[in-house]
């Protein structure tokens, strides 16, 4: 994850800590760092209970090791494409109350997952889990102000990822994923616009590529 993606996570997740969020689900975790979510989710909830999903064998081996240290935190060796068994997770069960507002971040996966694997339907079945009052985290690296750049990055990740399918989508598409819910202020935008600590640092928000957004699912 880049340091733009991690600021934007960790500007996130202290907001929603800061609104009352006590529990968190991060479905493809990367590398243990200073910005994991439980560390900034902490700083003002610090009982917040934190599962972290991963399918990558190095990421789950340092999560367990340095991560997943205590009796509020989790490691699961799971995949966006099966909710079911991240639900299911015995880690899962024990650290998230399925009857309370949950977060769930989606940092940068749906990005490699082309249409022919469903995405949208099982981004909706995580949705239909969360009881109302709960929170949908997605990024996504978007080509709308590169519209050409398409031609030569598409085919860099078709081979990275060993596959035919193109799963580059426009910000309208991504907008899909949000879907019965309601986006928060600022809506889906690039993640230098959501929140910055400093109008600065919302300058040229383009560049980065990647746009955010959050979703809370309505109800009480």
């Amino acid at each position: 994850m880049t340091v733009e993606l991690k600021e934007f996570h960790g500007r996130v997740v202290r907001h929603l800590a800061a609104e009352g969020m006590t529990q968190f689900l991060v479905v493809g975790a990367g590398l243990p760092s200073s910005c994991n979510t439980h560390v900034a989710a902490r700083e003002t909830q610090p009982r917040a209970r934190v599962v972290y999903v991963a399918d990558d064998p190095v990421v789950l081996s340092h999560g367990r090791a340095l991560v997943a240290t205590d009796d509020d935190t989790g490691m699961v060796e799971g995949d966006l494409l099966d909710p079911d068994a991240i639900i299911d997770d015995p880690v899962t069960r024990r650290l998230i109350d399925p009857a309370l507002p949950v977060v769930v971040i989606i940092p940068h996966r749906l990005q490699f997952t082309p249409d022919v694997d469903e995405p949208y339907k099982r981004v909706g079945e995580l949705r239909d889990w969360m009881p109302a009052g709960s929170h949908l985290v997605v990024t996504h690296a978007v080509l709308d102000s590169r519209p050409k750049t398409a031609d030569r990055v598409v085919p860099v990740y078709q081979r990275i990822f060993r596959r035919t399918e193109d799963a580059s989508r426009t910000r309208q598409q991504v907008l899909r994923f949000f879907d019965g819910t309601e986006l928060i202020d600022p809506g889906l935008v690039y993640i230098r616009q959501w929140r910055p600590d400093h109008p600065l640092a919302a300058r040229n928000p383009e560049r980065i590529w990647t746009v955010g957004g959050v979703g809370r699912k309505p109800g009480p």
